[in-house]
């Protein structure tokens, strides 16, 4: 056989040595997102709630009172708790100590069965174990029998092979410093306000939990914070709702402990026009949902339907509520903690477990049933509120189809001022909201027909966290943009119908823009969240400035990159005056045009040096299709930003400062944000 014929088939030959076997933590290393979701900054922030997750779980087993998180110098992260302290005798097992036990072995830990945890978050037992196989550097210390423990690992491997005893001590805990490994992470940045706001629900998950955080990455600029809420999930519903007009001013609460399972509701109503409910199983987040939630959901609707109607609000002939009525303004935090839950993945978004449905809708039912009854104020603000829903769901029903019908009628081409495009390839195409008829002239010149369409805006925007669907379907301004997205709106959006899947919004640079931009984004958080989750969203990015200097130009998005360029021109024509000076010729000094339209559009002029031709613009408007193709609708050279919803709740909790009904929230954010003010265009 010729000897290329030979190492052909030894390259494709597929036996037992092609079979790769992974021992100990180097699955972890070989593949992070299958543990932890990913190498991003999510995945990196994953490293910290698995090692508080299990400082929490000794919390719910009632063993543990105080955790304290530290953000050291160069990315070292500690984490302390006063629980039991993890066991450091030899395992049975593994015939290794079990401090190591816990620390390199994947799915090792006391809450598969046995008397170790009732309850838990940490179901997988990967948790420390994968924290370890990620981190450079890991050292556990344990306080346990009156002794203090010390073991080290370097990227999962022990260091010494048995924990070594370093002090004494009075007390119990367990003390993990890790520091996260610059090979699998490839940005090290923790986040100060997004582990704040976990350590915080954490706290309102478990009444009575101190949780305290020091950021003490920066000598001169260092930071501290607690949690500690009694009121748990009461406390929670209120941090939620704060800002806000509240129907049932004493929240709905009941804590009941059925077979082993403890189920813990905390429910409110406000003025919102949005539902907000959070439901956790063993202190972990379904986002979602699961059994827990179905259970609490078929409970509310049952019980306030036979109020109701014995209270004579609802006629024996007169339709149920029906769910959907139940959603506008009801704020509910859900948390059930049992023997064996069944999440749905390694994520845990969702849980599985059957049984949970009927303890839940149970507990639910029978104390929001004696709830109304005790408290007929709160329960006749809690109906008025679902009853103004309901007719506001047939009302918006009604005035839905009929723009739905209408599009339809005009072929899904013709709302408003569209220009659409000529493919219909949703993945490849992209709609153009722009501001103003001047601006959508320029951007239905300078496109692309292919792939680009653009719907110019034309009137007052509605604001939609003021008023109901029926009056959004009903906007001048608001109705083309539904019937060119072509995907319905609400409940009935189908993101699959959507028929472009770039939605970019292009305002001005100015306060106006601005002020347009929230709008829209306002409108498309409350009604199509998919499209944002889904990355259909985006924000044109104008340039501010036109810098031309003989017939080299170049645009400038910010004051500073306007800075850097003229400096930079500036420099380079004082080095040539300098070459030519030397080399005996006289140079004249150049004449700068600067040109920036002012109020009435005329330009003026200024004299300036070097030779620059400086343009602000100061609308879209000001620009012509080739300028405008060029810096801001070009994909081979515009910049744009995605719109992404990192956190719902702070985003959520946003548009209700900025865009709400409540004066009071938006004079105090105007007054604690009015000095970081730089430019204002008034």
């Amino acid at each position: 056989m010729p000897k290329e014929k030979k190492e052909k088939d030894a390259n494709n030959e597929y036996t037992a040595k092609s079979i790769q076997v992974l021992e100990g933590l180097e699955p972890v290393r070989k593949r992070p997102g299958m543990y932890i979701g990913g190498t991003s900054t999510e995945g990196l922030h994953h490293l910290i709630w698995e090692v508080v997750n299990n400082s929490v779980d000794e919390a719910m087993a009632g063993y543990c009172k105080n955790i304290e998180v530290k953000l050291l110098p160069k990315n070292v992260v500690e984490i302390t708790d006063d629980g039991r302290g993890i066991p450091v005798e030899k395992h049975p097992q593994t015939k290794k100590s079990t401090l190591e036990t816990v620390l390199t072995v994947l799915h090792a830990g006391g809450k598969f069965g046995g008397n170790g945890y009732k309850i838990s978050g940490g179901l997988h037992g990967v948790g420390v174990s994968v924290v370890n196989a990620l981190s450079v550097y890991l050292k556990a210390q344990v306080k346990r029998d009156g002794k203090i423990y010390e073991m080290e690992f370097e990227r999962g491997k022990p260091k010494n092979k048995e924990p070594k005893v370093v002090g004494k001590a009075k007390d119990t805990g367990t003390k993990i410093i890790f520091e996260a490994d610059p090979q699998i992470f490839p940005e090290i940045a923790y986040n100060w306000e997004k582990i704040l706001a976990y350590l915080r629900q954490q706290s309102y998950l478990t009444k009575g939990l101190s949780v305290k955080i020091y950021d003490e990455r920066e000598e001169n600029n260092k930071s501290a914070y607690g949690f500690l809420f009694d009121g748990g999930l009461v406390s929670y519903i209120k941090f939620l709702n704060r800002g806000k007009e509240i129907k049932n001013e004493m929240p709905f609460y009941v804590e009941k402990t059925v077979d082993d399972t403890l189920v813990e509701i905390a429910m409110q109503y406000t003025d919102s026009y949005k539902e907000h409910v959070f439901s956790f199983a063993n202190n972990i987040f379904t986002p979602e949902g699961g059994m827990h939630e179905v259970g609490f959901r078929s409970a509310l609707t049952r019980a306030i339907n036979s109020y109701a109607k014995k209270a004579g609000i609802l006629k024996e002939k007169d339709d149920n509520f029906v769910a959907e009525d139940f959603q506008e303004g009801l704020t509910a935090v859900i948390s059930v903690k049992l023997r064996n839950p069944q999440f749905e993945g390694q994520t845990k978004a969702k849980l599985g477990n059957n049984e949970i449905r009927g303890i839940v809708s149970s507990v639910t039912a029978e104390a929001l049933a004696e709830y109304l009854e005790a408290h007929p104020n709160n329960a006749k603000e809690m109906v008025a509120k679902i009853m103004l829903t309901s007719r506001a769901r047939i009302a918006a029903r009604a005035a839905k189809d009929a723009v739905i019908r209408k599009g339809a009628l005009e072929g899904m081409t013709l709302p408003g001022k569209l220009a659409d495009c000529s493919s219909r390839d949703a993945s490849k195409t992209e709609l153009y909201i722009v501001e103003g008829d001047s601006a959508g002239g320029s951007a239905k010149q300078g496109r692309d027909r292919r792939f680009q369409a653009i719907l110019p805006l034309r009137g007052k925007l509605v604001n939609v966290e003021k008023t109901t669907l029926d009056k959004v379907v009903k906007s001048d301004t608001l109705k083309p943009i539904i019937i060119a997205l072509g995907a319905g709106i609400g409940d009935s959006l189908d993101i699959a119908k959507t028929r472009y899947h770039r939605i970019i919004i292009m305002a001005d640079a100015d306060v106006d823009g601005s002020h347009i931009r929230t709008l829209l984004l306002t409108f498309f958080y409350r009604y199509f969240e998919p499209l944002i989750r889904a990355g259909y969203i985006y924000i044109a990015q104008p340039p501010l400035y036109r810098i031309q200097k003989g017939k080299e130009v170049q645009y400038c998005y910010t004051e500073e990159q306007k800075n850097i360029a003229v400096d930079k021109i500036i420099k380079a024509s004082a080095e040539k005056a300098d070459k030519k000076e030397k080399a005996g010729k006289n140079i004249e000094p150049e004449v700068v045009m600067e040109t920036d339209a002012n109020e009435e559009g005329e330009s003026e002029v200024g004299e300036k040096i070097a030779g620059i031709n400086l343009q602000r613009y100061k609308g879209l408007g000001e620009m012509n299709p080739s300028q405008l193709w060029e810096t801001t609708m070009d994909p081979a050279t515009r910049l744009m930003l995605q719109v992404t919803i990192e956190d719902a709740e702070s985003a959520d909790k946003m548009f209700d400062v900025l865009m709400g009904s409540e004066v009071e929230p938006r004079r105090r954010f105007i007054q604690t944000h009015a000095k970081s003010v730089k430019n204002l265009d008034v």
